[in-house]
């Protein structure tokens, strides 16, 4: 199943390859050809099918709208244009003349001429009032495979099998330049929305810019890794989107020449990429049958937030909750904007895994653990590391900044907890009363205590004055990966390999609820501002949100690509939120948003080059959901009818992306309580946790 991507709306399956695809004038209707020869047309307000236009015997290669709307014209391998009366859908001329396929069509800007472009070696100007051909523009010497008018009617350019791109006068017919420059085929022309520039792309994988007027090549653009068959100006002709072979389209910056966007989710060669004419939305086709429809406005569409190259093992978001620290297996530290989720700075030292990282009470610092056995303090504004602490003999899996920010405590797999002063560097004091490695370390909220989590199973509380050991809490069947204190230090999580997660009683020392759901260790846990919820990303691909006060489990995210690192909250004036962390090296952040007896968790940015999965998500009852974005859900996995899925997953709330799955007890009295998620001490004995080429 594929993922949901930020600007993705819901996509339009055909029973055939898609080749071309095109929006009327006032954006209202939406035109796709495809293989067979058929055109399908749709209205955007619902993207219903309205309309199926017969005629064409093979693949319909291009349609174009007349620019007042009410007409529209087809060019196809079947060697004929066609043009069609867009309000009844009947065929008002059949244009033949063309001895090879039809590759591409143009109106002029008036509407008064249409402009075609053949594998017969020619590019023939048509009347459309009674589809006569007016003209054979006749110059090229190998096949020409598209054609575009100039916004400023002089003008007329078509690409050919050469590579050449050739501009034509408009009134003579006559060739006024020859744009050489790519190195085969050309697939594409387009002019910028002002007329001064035109955009050509190709084999040769290049998107190129020319200066119409002096006709030399201004700019190329490379990375496109695959031939591109289509390449289009956006209406402010600020950006420009190609697409082609690989499966993808990507959006590029007219003015630097970068990549802004790279939209994947194609099974197959993606042949045509098209503007809405507000310029607020893309559509790609391809040869896979879909049209993939993405929505650019309010910049949901951004320059790519690349992330972690591989597993990401820590996140803390800092404590003012405008940006976010990550670390891994790549070495390296980032720092994102946490609005926006742009990476501002990536900061190098370490040599080894950057295990864990922390901000300072105040933001001004990040300390980093890591596989080299060293921890690293930086400065925040500055990027540069202020401090190199050794002492650990062996890798260093977890460091906490204590409230006061004047010491810092790590531990190791060598088996000990070491406390430093943050101002010197010193080490003040080394605990060694572990057995096995030590995982997890957390400061309570007033400072005055640690808490430690080790592969020996135990998790143990220390006294941070005198460094004394004041209690060993033991239950845990497997090492304890975290440990985590609520922001009012009444209560502490760990979590760990025994697939669960406990609470306990700090001062008592005793565990009150083990709660059980995840099917792998759980990695990280994390309690929001208020401590009602706990948050625990676990190697099963899931997150979970638990109640605090009740041990019952809220909700489930599920289905990410890969095993889940690191989790923690973000509260601000805007909302609560969640940042993962996971193996596949991405950086996530959700929205939490609780209503009621709801909680729903929405994505609001992703630094990755994977994307999540959702599968099996109810939208019965869910409050303020669009038809498109049901739409858009239903065809990632969601379903309307949710009883059959309640009694297969009775012990799992799950909410994907924006969709909260409100089971309703009343609805079915087999639906078991989510109280059956939570298991007291006393009754756990033995915890059962559960292309085509387009040639």
């Amino acid at each position: 199943m594929a993922g949901v991507q930020f600007g993705e709306l819901p996509f339009l399956a055909e029973n055939d390859g898609v080749r071309s695809c095109a929006y009327s004038p006032d954006g209202k209707s939406f035109a796709v050809g495809l293989f067979n020869g058929d055109i399908n047309l749709y209205t955007t307000s619902n993207w219903e099918r309205i309309r199926t236009l017969k005629g064409h015997t093979k693949w319909v290669r291009g349609i174009v709208y007349h620019p007042r709307g009410n007409q529209m014209a087809s060019c196809s391998s079947d060697k004929t244009l066609r043009l069609w009366d867009v309000e009844t859908g009947k065929c008002a001329h059949v244009m033949t003349g063309h001895t090879g396929f039809v590759s591409g069509i143009a109106y002029s800007p008036q509407g008064d001429q249409v402009a075609s472009a053949s594998r017969d070696l020619t590019v023939r100007l048509w009347d459309p009032a009674t589809g006569e051909c007016r003209q054979t523009l006749s110059s090229h010497n190998k096949p020409v495979y598209c054609v575009a008018y100039s916004p400023k009617v002089d003008q007329i350019a078509s690409g050919d099998g050469n590579g050449i791109v050739r501009l034509w006068d408009v009134g003579t017919g006559e060739c006024i330049h020859i744009l050489s420059g790519h190195s085969n085929a050309a697939w594409s022309v387009a002019y910028s929305p002002q007329g001064h520039r035109l955009a050509s792309a190709g084999v040769d994988t290049t998107v190129r810019l020319w200066d119409v007027k002096a006709g030399v090549c201004c700019r190329v653009l490379t990375g496109n890794g695959h031939l591109i068959y289509s390449v289009v100006y956006s209406p402010t002709g600020d950006q420009i989107a190609s697409s082609g072979k690989g499966g993808v389209a990507r959006l590029w910056d007219v003015e630097t020449g970068v990549c802004l966007h790279t939209l994947t989710g194609h099974g197959n060669t993606v042949l045509s990429v098209v503007y809405s004419p507000k310029g607020n939305q893309i559509a790609s086709c391809s040869a896979d049958g879909t049209v993939r429809l993405w929505d650019v406005s309010g910049g949901s569409l951004r320059a790519d937030s690349k992330g972690h190259s591989h597993t990401v093992y820590s996140v803390k978001c800092s404590p003012k909750g405008d940006h976010i620290a990550s670390g891994g297996l790549d070495t390296t530290i980032r720092l994102w904007d946490a609005q926006t989720g742009m990476c501002s700075k990536v900061l190098r030292g370490h040599t080894d895994t950057a295990s864990s990282i922390v901000y300072s009470p105040q933001g001004d610092q990040v300390i980093s653990s890591s596989g080299d056995n060293t921890l690293r303090l930086w400065n925040v504004e500055a990027g540069d590391c202020q401090r190199v602490f050794t002492g650990h003999s062996d890798y260093v899996e977890d460091v906490a900044f204590s409230p006061q920010s004047h010491q810092v405590a790590s531990v190791s797999r060598d088996k000990s907890m070491r406390l430093w002063n943050v101002a010197t560097g010193d080490c003040c004091a080394t605990l060694k009363e572990h057995t096995d490695r030590v995982l997890s370390v957390t400061y309570s909220p007033d400072g005055s205590q640690i808490a430690t989590g080790s592969e020996d199973r135990t998790i143990r509380l220390w006294g941070v004055e005198n460094g004394e050991l004041h209690q060993t809490l033991q239950g845990h069947e497997g090492g304890v990966r975290s440990v985590a204190y609520s922001p009012q230090g009444r209560q502490l999580a760990s979590a760990g390999g025994d697939m669960t997660v406990r609470l306990w009683d700090v001062e008592e020392g005793e565990c009150n609820f083990i709660l059980i759901g995840h099917s792998h260790c759980v990695w990280r846990v994390a309690y929001s501002q208020k401590g009602d919820l706990l948050a625990s990303g676990s190697l099963d691909k899931t997150v979970r949100l638990w109640d605090t006060v009740l041990g019952q489990c809220r909700t489930v995210i599920q289905n990410f690509q890969d095993a889940i690192r690191a989790v923690d909250w973000i509260t601000n004036s805007d909302g609560m939120y969640l940042v993962t962390a996971c193996d596949d090296g991405s950086v996530l952040k959700w929205q939490v948003v609780e209503e009621e007896d709801l909680c729903s968790v929405r994505l609001q940015w992703s630094a990755t080059n994977g994307r999540l999965t959702m599968t099996g998500a109810s939208i019965q009852d869910v409050r303020g959901l669009t038809q498109t974005n049901k739409q858009l859900l239903k065809q990632r996995g969601a379903v309307d009818e949710p009883q059959d899925l309640i009694r297969e997953v009775s012990k799992k709330v799950m909410t994907m992306a924006s969709v909260v799955s409100k089971l309703k007890q009343s609805a079915d009295q087999s639906v078991q309580d989510p109280s059956s998620n939570v298991v007291s001490p006393s009754e756990q004995s033995n915890p059962q946790v559960g292309e085509t080429d387009d040639s």
